[in-house]
């Protein structure tokens, strides 16, 4: 037993990994924490866009699939705006072609009042578009600086490394390898970061421009309603199915 307890006491200690994402953040001190922060943030904010875009985009694209089984049908455009959701999109664009037309009335000049109602929704619907795109910028900002900032993160990690080997006065494998290893998290970081904003952006783009079509085309139809005084209307899908009556209760 003693001969057991003297070995144990005589074999070196295993070695302690010192190396890791917590030890680079102590190692490379306020830049380091800085670095993550503002990673850590740019990431937070791209996910929140891209959550918070895409319920809106569905919820656009959703009411425009209703809107031609809908709303053309109902006599006046002034009643097919009232049956639309409030604040919804599509309302602003008949309202606002709703409120050009008045202004038209009072234009001697035909032609600058078609030019001027052309132009009122027109400018209606770079509004709608200016909002649906609201926080693409962002994302747009965080996939193309967030590997820059790792990179940067990584370059201060990698200067420290090299000043401690310096003050050691050893270049072996293993005073080099770990500092510059942990250096390179901060990359890692950056480019973990900037490929899901970068995916968000393109896949947002692409649904604002299918929305963009979408808008341009009612927007086209609201105006040859007007300037027909409601005689051209585009083609409505089938009417919803009514639901059936229920069978009333036989008496016995």
């Amino acid at each position: 037993m003693h001969i057991v307890n003297f070995l144990q006491a005589a074999a070196p200690a295993a070695p302690q990994n010192k190396f890791g994402f917590a030890e680079a953040l102590q190692q490379g001190g306020f830049i380091a924490y800085a670095t993550v922060i503002i990673l850590g943030v740019m990431s937070f904010g791209s996910f929140y866009i891209l959550f918070t875009k895409w319920v809106e985009q569905s919820k656009v694209m959703r009411q425009g699939k209703d809107l031609r089984a809908n709303f053309w049908r109902a006599p006046s455009l002034k009643e097919g705006a009232a049956k639309l959701d409030k604040n919804s999109a599509w309302r602003q664009l008949v309202e606002d072609g709703l409120a050009a037309e008045d202004q038209h009335a009072k234009m001697t000049d035909a032609m600058e009042g078609h030019d001027w109602l052309h132009g009122s929704l027109a400018r209606s619907e770079a509004t709608i578009n200016a909002r649906l795109a609201g926080g693409l910028p962002f994302l747009a900002t965080v996939g193309a600086t967030s590997p820059f900032i790792g990179l940067f993160g990584t370059v201060i990690g990698i200067y420290r490394a090299l000043i401690n080997i310096g003050i050691a006065g050893s270049a072996s494998i293993d005073k080099v390898a770990g500092p510059v290893g942990e250096a390179l998290i901060m990359t890692a970081l950056g480019l973990l970061v900037a490929v899901p904003a970068v995916l968000a952006y393109n896949y947002l783009q692409a649904r604002n421009k299918r929305i963009a079509e979408t808008l341009s085309g009612f927007s086209t139809d609201i105006l040859a309603n007007i300037n027909s005084k409601g005689a051209v209307k585009p083609a409505t899908g089938p009417a919803p199915a009514a639901k059936p009556a229920a069978a009333a209760p036989s008496k016995a």
